[in-house]
């Protein structure tokens, strides 16, 4: 039970990190936003784990934190500051299903019946949740909410491709590390100088990083080293849960009839295609993600940097 508990922080963080942000963060800084996000908790993951890169996985770290970092961050800030929380906590509740038909099509893993299944009433969940009328609905949100979704589930099934043997830690630091890199150099163009921040702004940006960010990691691959892979998924639903919970209980956003049946639909939908996906990971069809390892352990993948 308390790994689970613990597992459980991941999914949580990541639903605050939807209200923190819409309701604290700049409006007009998603480029700095998403660098301040993703610099902190990496060089804090670094410093639990000093390893670096060599050998391939210098240019893989490089793409999966352009993608998992880079692109997924700034969507994903621009999301959270155009839609009301629960919307676009919601509509990034798909992403299971969008790996299903992403690994589909670029590993050759054919979904099940029970997938196809889940993938339907999710979707048609989004649907309710999304064409309602409500206000705030933007639709520049909604693709930057669907993109998010589709880069980092893209992103996932590469780094479940590479990850064999490398310690997660370790290439979770990095990937956050060069993301957060990548982007300040466009964000000084795009954007100008930094943003300067109040007190009530850093300790927002404090939040996003250290615990949305580095500790929601640290907890979630924490979870896949000590529980079954579908348990640790099926904590994620706790993602649209609180994102629902704090835009209705905290923001006052006004949840209708439709939207929670859309939500419904959502959770149901996810639940769905979990089943099959465990099952064919018990019989060998689906290869599991590297469960994370203490840095000594992964001497042969990644370099001391002592």
């Amino acid at each position: 039970m308390r790994w689970v508990v613990l597992t459980a922080v991941a999914p949580v963080a990541w639903g605050t990190n939807y209200f923190v942000t819409h309701e604290f963060l700049p409006t007009d800084r998603p480029l700095y936003g998403a660098a301040l996000r993703a610099l902190p908790a990496g060089f804090v993951l670094l410093c639990l784990c000093r390893q670096r890169p060599r050998g391939a996985w210098w240019w893989r770290t490089a793409v999966l934190g352009l993608l998992n970092v880079s692109v997924f961050f700034v969507l994903v800030y621009a999301a959270s500051q155009l839609l009301p929380t629960s919307i676009a906590s919601t509509v990034m509740a798909v992403s299971p299903l969008a790996m299903m038909f992403l690994a589909w099509a670029l590993v050759s893993e054919r979904p099940g019946i029970t997938h196809l299944a889940g993938a339907v009433v999710g979707l048609g969940g989004v649907c309710f949740m999304l064409l309602t009328g409500v206000e705030g609905l933007s639709v520049p949100g909604v693709l930057a909410s669907v993109a998010a979704m589709l880069v980092s589930s893209f992103g996932h099934i590469l780094a479940k491709r590479w990850s064999s043997g490398v310690n997660v830690l370790t290439s979770t630091a990095w990937q956050l590390t060069a993301g957060g890199l990548f982007l300040l150099p466009f964000a000084v163009a795009v954007e100008g100088p930094p943003p300067t921040l109040s007190g009530a702004t850093f300790l927002a940006f404090g939040y996003v990083s250290l615990v949305a960010t580095a500790l929601a990691f640290t907890a979630w691959f924490t979870g896949l080293r000590h529980l079954p892979a579908g348990t640790v998924g099926l904590t994620g639903l706790l993602n649209p849960v609180t994102g629902v919970l704090l835009g209705t209980v905290v923001a006052g956003e006004v949840l209708t009839a439709q939207q929670m049946c859309g939500l419904v639909l959502v959770l149901a939908g996810v639940v769905l295609g979990r089943p099959t996906l465990v099952g064919r990971r018990k019989s060998g069809q689906v290869p599991l993600p590297p469960a994370p390892r203490p840095c000594a352990e992964s001497e042969s993948s990644v370099g001391n940097s002592r």
